[in-house]
């Protein structure tokens, strides 16, 4: 067998040679031919499951990847990892699985694509983690690799989405809306397969992997059914040959100075917090040092302009029509935001790739000039201060305001903030303190969207603040503040705090704290002791063992 193994350094140690000859019988019986074993083989890493519409049509576009790599001269293999369903999960035990997930998907494609000898990989993702679990597996692994999304979904009737259904059980509560009501918009609000359609985690992380380089340009603004993201999966099949060829790897691409143009994205579109976990967390696979600092120092010098949800008006399906995030990065590029000089994985740079995109049309109210932002500075508000001291996450658009000052209202874990928030427990003035909810107390991390929404269609959006060592869905909004570190199972302030202390939320001078002495902290920190472990078996537990605090990204993976 002769053939290009310049281009086939990992699979020919799999196919090639009379020892390989087992190898390839097996891979016979999956459809190979003699032809096929001289091709450089690409994974294609399939997400996949009818267990949320997010991923339910990603086995067709895997499908369509795997002609994109044949037509090219490859040979694509399709195979599967996992998703989970944050949306389904929320507000239950279940949920603490959500970013243990996002490890499950990058140890399966790294193990799946060592093992397999893949010299390539496209991963295709649909949901908050599996997209940036497939950036770490692929990286990890430093093969050619290009990533896909899998697409947003249409909004549903009434423009509504699945944050509609969340608020309308606030609603309720509330005496605004009854059971039919509910139902009514419970049953219209996802119409069919995508991701959560406004600028939440998906959505968010997509763009972020887009501006990053690590997908191909408009992949992130596509809608999940459509003509162009069935070529945009071919056209990923062609661009990993590319790369095979030019031997461009993550690491040449995933550098510095791309990180900081995808942050720079996110923070524009009004991106979901979620972003700043996982940009740290992706950053550091490839050694990239990214820390909150970075967001603080961008964030000073870049304006939120997409007026989408959660917090603005639009859908990610009416920015795809207006013509996605491309013309905003054009803009962003010619102001000198934006570092055209990195790498993509079309092979060329991120100017090359914007040197012909046309502006948005005219009259378009989504995304607003430079010269009239929604907010001239980052909504992504780093808070440091004595309930902080490693640093915290808010989602601060301005329209909550930019201070809070208030009563603690202390609930240990999710499930009783939320029965808190829902029978007129929490009244304004509160800070609702939701802890042990952190990535090892947890453990994962859970997302706080069932309380913020409940804090939404009570009305008390701006009445109430909330803080947690949790996490929030990137369909949260409100004045919230998570990732609170260290957590309260680390021994944390927040876990000392005790309700009626009056705590101060300020997204100016970026401070949170808590008014008690610190003597009287030190004698609380002196009383406390660590609770034991929720889970001693399975994967909570080896997550809750292995996982790194928030502000370095929730990770497994490095243990230092």
């Amino acid at each position: 067998m002769s053939s290009d193994n310049s281009i086939r350094k990992h699979s020919s140690q799999v196919v090639d040679g009379i020892e390989c000859a087992p190898a390839r019988a097996m891979l016979r019986a999956v459809g190979f031919s003699d032809e096929d074993f001289k091709k450089p083989q690409v994974g294609i890493a399939s997400t996949w499951a009818n267990v949320t519409p997010c991923n339910m049509h990603i086995d067709g576009l895997a499908r369509e990847a795997e002609i994109g790599v044949d037509t090219a001269g490859g040979k694509g293999v399709i195979f599967n990892t996992i998703t989970i369903s944050d949306g389904i999960a929320n507000g239950t035990e279940g949920m603490k699985y959500s970013m243990v997930s996002r490890e499950i998907i990058a140890d399966s494609i790294e193990a799946v694509a060592g093992c397999e000898g893949f010299d390539g990989i496209i991963a295709i993702g649909g949901c908050d983690k599996n997209m940036p679990g497939c950036i770490m597996g692929m990286a990890r692994l430093n093969r050619p690799s290009v990533f896909v999304y899998g697409g947003t979904i249409q909004p549903g009737g009434g423009h509504t989405d699945i944050i509609s259904v969340f608020e309308a059980v606030g609603q309720h509560a509330k005496g605004e809306l009854n059971e039919i009501q509910v139902k009514q918009i419970e049953e219209v609000a996802i119409p069919g397969p995508g991701s959560c359609g406004g600028m939440y985690t998906a959505n968010t992380m997509a763009s972020a992997i887009e501006a990053l380089g690590m997908s191909l340009p408009g992949s992130s603004a596509q809608d999940a059914v459509s003509h162009d993201k069935h070529d945009d999966c071919r056209r990923a099949g062609a661009a990993v040959l590319n790369l095979l060829k030019k031997d461009i790897k993550p690491r040449d691409i995933m550098t510095k100075p791309a990180f900081e143009n995808a942050i720079k994205v996110v923070i524009a579109l009004g991106g979901s917090t979620n972003a700043v976990l996982h940009l740290i967390a992706m950053a550091r696979t490839v050694d990239v040092d990214l820390s909150l600092d970075d967001f603080v120092r961008i964030g000073k010098e870049t304006p939120l302009l997409a007026d989408l949800r959660p917090s603005g008006k639009y859908m990610m399906s009416e920015l795809v029509a207006i013509g996605g995030i491309q013309p905003l990065m054009k803009r962003m590029l010619d102001r000198g935001m934006l570092d055209g000089s990195c790498l993509t994985v079309t092979g060329e740079t991120l100017a090359d790739n914007l040197a012909n995109v046309t502006d948005y049309p005219a009259g378009q109210q989504i995304i607003m000039p430079f010269d009239a932002p929604i907010k001239a500075d980052s909504h992504l508000v780093i808070l440091k201060g004595n309930l902080a001291p490693e640093g915290s996450v808010a989602k601060i658009t301005g329209k909550e305001g930019l201070r809070f000052e208030g009563t603690a209202r202390v609930y240990e874990g999710e499930e009783g903030a939320l029965e808190g928030i829902l029978n007129g427990e929490v009244v304004a003035g509160d800070v609702i303190v939701i802890k042990g909810e952190g990535p090892k107390g947890g453990p994962g991390m859970r997302e706080m969207l069932s309380p913020t929404s409940a804090v939404m269609g009570k009305g008390l959006g701006k009445s109430v603040a909330l803080i947690t060592d949790g996490r929030f869905s990137g369909g949260s909004h409100g004045f919230v503040v998570g990732h609170i570190t260290p957590e309260a199972f680390d021994g944390g302030p927040i876990g000392l705090i005790q309700n009626g202390d009056r705590i101060v939320i300020d997204a100016e001078t970026r401070e949170i704290s808590v008014n008690v002495s610190e003597s009287e902290m030190a004698s609380r920190r002196a009383a406390w002791q660590q609770p034991p472990a929720k889970y001693t078996r399975g994967a909570l537990a080896k997550y809750a063992r292995l996982v790194s605090s928030a502000s370095l990204g929730a990770t497994t993976d490095i243990l230092d």
